[in-house]
């Protein structure tokens, strides 16, 4: 099941995507530990990533 959702969307993405869940889930850790603001400007790193890994599969 996993190999073959990595073959649909490739290798490189695959890695990218289980960067920006790990990026969550630290940001999610930091907030609850009562560092809110770090723990927010470490969660609007998730969805730049998403923003840059579609912006690059368009411009293929």
């Amino acid at each position: 099941m996993i190999k073959g959702f990595i073959k649909k969307i490739g290798a490189a993405n695959f890695v990218l995507l289980i960067v920006v869940l790990s990026i969550i889930v630290v940001s999610e850790y930091i907030y609850i530990g009562g560092n809110k603001l770090d723990a927010i400007f470490i969660g609007l790193w998730a969805p730049t990533i998403l923003g840059f890994m579609i912006y690059l599969k368009k411009s293929k």
